[in-house]
């Protein structure tokens, strides 16, 4: 059994690996991201999915399966009522296609992300930060009144 000081430490230590900023912005993207995951299911299954379907000919992805046991049925769920064992290659096509536009939108935004950090880098300093001394040719800050290396008097700038 531990000391009470050793609990007291742990707790203390767990304390500040919680706090720190990366936990806590990991907690956020896994919030968010199971949103998204709602939003992007939905709008495979509502949106996307039926004009396919329309497309094909009134299929519905989701009802594509190969029945291995049981009774014949027309439906998964129905297969499901029954207790007959199923392939669903309908679900997994769903599930690939959510995939794909989940894994777009990442792609997207990882680009929108990339792309404003390269402009942030891109943008210029407001000024030079430094100069070069007209007697030894050293670099001295900009606003320095005297040289560092040759303690040439400078003009101020």
């Amino acid at each position: 059994m531990q000391p009470a000081s050793g609990r007291a430490n742990m707790i203390q230590e767990f304390k500040e690996f919680i706090a720190r900023g990366n936990v806590v912005d990991m907690a956020v993207g896994i919030i968010i991201g199971a949103a998204f995951t709602t939003i992007v299911k939905s709008l495979v299954a509502d949106i996307v999915m039926p004009p396919i379907g329309v497309l094909l000919g009134g299929f519905d992805f989701s009802n594509f399966f190969i029945q291995m046991t049981g009774e014949p049925v027309a439906t998964v769920e129905a297969a499901k009522k029954a207790g007959a064992a199923t392939i669903n290659y309908g679900i997994f096509i769903n599930n690939v296609i959510n995939f794909l536009i989940v894994g777009f939108a990442v792609f997207l935004l990882v680009k929108g992300v990339n792309n404003m950090k390269r402009k942030e880098e891109e943008t210029p300093a407001e000024g030079p930060t430094s100069k070069e001394c007209p007697h030894c040719l050293s670099e001295i800050p900009i606003k320095a009144t005297k040289c560092g290396q040759c303690t040439s008097d400078l003009k101020a700038a």
